[in-house]
């Protein structure tokens, strides 16, 4: 991603941390162009606040994330593809 060492991955936030999203790409063609324009359609742009509010079980994905008023499941793949900065330093190990 861009490198900064205080921005993180969605999927790695703790559980209803607050982050503002950075950007939304691929990382390694992991998506294809239409999922990533789907992302950035529902809301996922730079600036935005974002958190992840629940966690399926049994591994802890889908992910239900909350951007603006809306609450969305994304699988691991598509949080992959969007870099936040998290409003605290901590993020999920």
């Amino acid at each position: 991603m861009n490198g900064d060492a205080k921005s993180c991955l969605l999927d790695e936030l703790r559980d209803a941390q607050e982050a503002t999203v950075v950007s939304v790409q691929s990382i390694d063609g992991a998506l294809s162009p239409e999922l990533l324009r789907r992302l950035i359609e529902i809301g996922f742009l730079p600036g935005e606040r974002v958190s992840i509010v629940g966690r399926g079980v049994p591994g802890g994905h889908p992910l239900a994330v909350r951007i603006g008023t809306s609450t969305f499941a994304l699988r691991r793949a598509e949080a992959r593809c969007v870099q936040v900065l998290p409003t605290d330093s901590e993020v999920r190990s």
